[in-house]
C-alpha cells in the first residue's frame, strides 16, 4: 500500500502552518474540505491546473493541515483538525470562520 510522509502533531510549527493558508487557493480547498469532508484530489472546485494543484495539496499535507489516503487510484484528502486543535487550540476555526465571512455571497 502507498503511503505519503505526514508530520507527527509534534511536529506541527505554526510558521509553516500560517504560510500554508496564506494562500488563497488552499485556503479554498481547506474551507471545502472542512464543510464536506474528506475530498478526492481531483473534486476540488479550484480555478488552476492539476500540476499546480498537485503541488498546494503537497504543501498542505507537509505543513500537517491535511492528510491523505490512498484507495485504489484515488488520493483522499482531509483535515486533521485535531492535530492541529491539540497544538493550536482554536486556530482553524478562527481562520475559517474569517474566510466563511468574507467569501459569503
Amino acid at each position: 500500500m502507498k503511503s505519503l510522509p505526514h508530520p507527527d502533531r509534534k511536529d506541527l510549527m505554526l510558521p509553516t502552518v500560517l504560510h500554508a493558508l496564506s494562500d488563497p487557493i488552499r485556503l479554498q480547498m481547506v474551507a471545502q474540505m472542512h464543510s464536506s469532508g474528506e475530498q478526492a484530489c481531483k473534486n476540488f472546485n479550484v480555478p488552476i491546473a492539476n500540476s499546480t494543484r498537485s503541488q498546494h495539496i503537497r504543501t498542505l499535507r507537509e505543513a500537517g493541515i491535511t492528510f491523505t489516503r490512498f484507495e485504489g487510484t484515488k488520493r483522499l484528502l482531509s483535515l486533521r483538525t485535531e492535530d492541529l486543535n491539540a497544538r493550536f487550540p482554536g486556530l482553524l476555526d478562527s481562520i475559517l470562520n474569517v474566510y466563511e465571512k468574507e467569501n459569503i455571497k
